[in-house]
């Protein structure tokens, strides 16, 4: 098809020089000096390129930082910047030590950590911006209490500094800890934009699971209706429901009507009838469970009625690799589990009136979001593998647990110093301060799991973290607490009167 990708842009020109040394004498000669940018991220075969361009010449200039190669997992060949002065002998190496982003607290706790790792090209980075903030440590329980702490930390800075929350992000290591980030954030209506991957409340498992939450409080929201009619596949296929579809408009009513109607039969085949009044059955009865149950907890229920229908084993066979299952089953549980502490303030409120109220939380939500994303407004919250090459005024690292960072993989494979300099390129973002948090427990398939703390924290050195519950028994600045109130009273819009 005459088309080639990036890595045959490579591979083909390899094989040309090595077939015909007439054309590489003739690259040689027209490409006399050469730069490399990011070489700590060059792969083996554009090694071979740029040593077979510049093997004579020997005119190369190359910038990069062996403690931010942080991607071996695509590839990239930390060797490549380890061995430089052997691949071209005589070469001049220049140590661009000063730091021009981050204070000198941020920049001796990354000095600190990424010296652990044996092999690396040594260098201090110092700042002339002078001493920062200690660093904070916060330990919470479990993720949602860190995702709650975050958000009123953020929403505490914005109020009594002025700080604005486009200062602000949250750093994490897989997007699975986005969920708790985001529904904390929404709680608190703080504006966030996520980074390099798809918003928790847009994957098509939340999606499908807040329609079915959304049909069984109004059966004749049809956009809701008709996106789950047949999840998982129970008969109701696209040309029936187009069939309900079409039935509706023409006599100006719901979907849910038309499946409620006698002559259903009539416009339908015996099984695809069938399958219809049985969906109706189904939502009916949830329905009227709803409206008697104030006992259950909700996230009980909807677990139990999710897998009544076989909706998590549908999820379970929805994907060939079995990794984009799991991840879509977490996800999943995580919504659910996450219903009982979004109306945990509700008390004895029936069940149908709860869920009601979670649904208009969300809604209303996102209305806030989309209306601040258009203002250019929000907290970022972005993975570490995002995050290399930016840089933020006040930064987050959450999820600081065995297992997360470092990750599983990471320990199994011996990939440990990789997973070290994630670390320090997540530190090394900070540009005024920096907060790191991790959790006793963490949430997974539904299931409370114990945590245990990074490996990474024990290499901070103790001068320069301060435990973050000593700063909040602090009694708050008179300055302090009249900006707060100030602040306070203006986002209210409240009269002196």
């Amino acid at each position: 098809c005459n088309a080639v990708d990036f890595d045959d842009l490579i591979l083909l020109v390899l094989e040309l020089f090595n077939t015909d040394k007439e054309v590489l004498e003739t690259c040689r000669k027209n490409h006399r000096y050469i730069m490399v940018d990011e070489y700590q991220d060059t792969n083996g075969k554009q090694f071979q390129l740029l040593k077979a361009l510049a093997s004579e010449h020997q005119n190369v200039c190359v910038v990069g930082d062996d403690d931010q190669s942080i991607y071996g997992w695509r590839g990239a060949e930390i060797a490549n910047l380890l061995h430089l002065e052997d691949h071209f002998p005589g070469i001049r190496v220049i140590k661009l030590e000063q730091n021009y982003r981050s204070n000198n607290t941020i920049l001796k706790a990354a000095n600190a950590v990424i010296r652990h790792n044996p092999l690396r090209k040594d260098k201090t980075l110092w700042s002339s911006k002078g001493e920062g903030p200690l660093i904070q440590l916060m330990v919470f329980e479990t993720e949602e209490a860190e995702a709650q702490a975050v958000a009123e930390g953020i929403e505490v800075q914005r109020l009594s500094k002025r700080i604005p929350w486009n200062h602000q992000a949250i750093l994490f290591r897989t997007n699975l800890q986005a969920r708790p980030l985001e529904t904390a954030l929404r709680q608190s209506k703080i504006a966030y934009r996520l980074v390099g991957s798809q918003s928790y409340f847009d994957r098509r498992e939340v999606k499908d699971i807040l329609a079915f939450l959304k049909v069984l409080i109004n059966p004749d929201d049809d956009i809701s209706l008709l996106r789950i009619a047949n999840v998982p596949a129970r008969g109701l296929s696209a040309k029936t429901m187009q069939t309900l579809l079409q039935l509706s408009q023409d006599r100006n009513t719901s979907v849910w009507s038309v499946m409620h109607h006698s002559d259903l039969d009539t416009h339908l085949r015996a099984a695809a009838s069938k399958s219809s009044r049985g969906f109706v059955s189904l939502i009916e009865d949830q329905r009227r469970f709803l409206k008697e149950e104030n006992k259950m907890g909700l996230a009980h229920w909807a677990r139990s009625f999710l897998d009544h229908i076989g909706y998590f084993t549908e999820l379970k066979h929805s994907e060939k690799d079995p990794k984009i299952a799991e991840n879509r089953m977490q996800s999943a549980q995580e919504l659910v589990s996450s219903i009982d502490s979004l109306t945990a303030s509700m008390g004895s409120v029936k069940g149908e009136d709860r869920l009601n109220q979670f649904l208009e939380e969300i809604a209303l939500d996102q209305d806030r979001l989309d209306e601040k994303d258009k203002q250019g407004e929000g907290v970022t919250l972005i993975t570490m593998h995002s995050c290399k090459g930016l840089e933020y005024p006040h930064v987050h690292i959450v999820g600081l647990e065995q297992g997360l960072l470092p990750h599983t993989r990471s320990i199994d494979e011996g990939s440990l110093d990789e997973e070290r300099r994630l670390f320090y390129v997540a530190i090394t973002r900070a540009m005024e301060s920096l907060t790191i948090s991790h959790c006793e427990t963490r949430n997974k398939f539904g299931q409370t799991t114990p945590c245990q703390p990074s490996v990474f924290l024990n290499e901070l050195p103790d001068e320069l973290v301060e435990l973050a519950d000593d700063v909040f028994k602090r009694p708050v600045s008179p300055s302090s607490g009249a900006a707060m109130f100030d602040a306070l009273k203006s986002s209210l819009d409240l009269s002196d009167a």
